[in-house]
């Protein structure tokens, strides 16, 4: 069970961060468009790239120490580099609010959606190297790869689902900033714990 929950707060302090795909799927919530279906990609997609990271990259980075810890500082100045990018934010943040545009074809918000999660190089970093790399470090590596993909589940359901009710919080500054800042804190705790690890 630590294993799983090690897995489920590593993945949602990666994936809370509100970047291209995050907003896509807030929006499409705020906007009552398409939501289950975008939650369904967004979902599948971070298992199939967790899934990958765990099985494949692992068994590399397992046979390879060099590698294995080029990875590992990587990911720090990565995670570093991300709180330092949500600090930023907090200390500017602005209101997300949907766009005024008219409704989109289904096909056209998935093939959207597609591009929001597999054109972003973040993806890649996050789910299947940062994570994969940390998986191997657990020693039930499935499960922390099970409460990872159960953090995503969750997460994209209720950004997408709850995003109607949260559009009134989410049109001040001041949440972001609140959001951000937590984020940056818990990057900072992350890189601390890969960096020891």
């Amino acid at each position: 069970m630590g294993s799983v929950l090690a897995g489920f707060g590593f993945s949602l302090a990666l994936i809370v961060a509100i970047g291209a795909q995050n907003a896509f799927v807030l929006r499409q919530g705020l906007r009552r468009e398409h939501v289950l279906p975008v939650v369904a990609v967004c979902v599948a997609a971070d298992a199939t790239l967790m899934t990958a990271g765990i099985a494949g990259l692992g068994a590399l980075l397992t046979g390879s120490p060099a590698v294995l810890a080029a990875v590992r500082w990587g990911g720090v100045a990565f995670l570093l580099g991300y709180a330092v990018l949500a600090a930023r934010r907090a200390l500017r943040p602005t209101a997300l609010t949907p766009l005024d545009r008219p409704p989109a074809t289904l096909r056209a918000t998935l093939l959207a959606c597609l591009a929001f999660t597999f054109l972003n190089p973040h993806v890649y970093l996050d789910t299947v190297v940062l994570l994969g790399t940390v998986a191997h470090q657990d020693p039930n590596r499935w499960a922390f790869g099970a409460g990872a993909a159960t953090a995503s589940l969750i997460w994209f359901t209720g950004l997408g689902l709850g995003a109607r009710r949260l559009g009134p919080l989410l049109a001040h500054p001041a949440a972001w900033r609140v959001i951000d800042a937590t984020i940056a804190v818990i990057m900072v705790a992350v890189a601390a714990s890969v960096a020891v690890g």
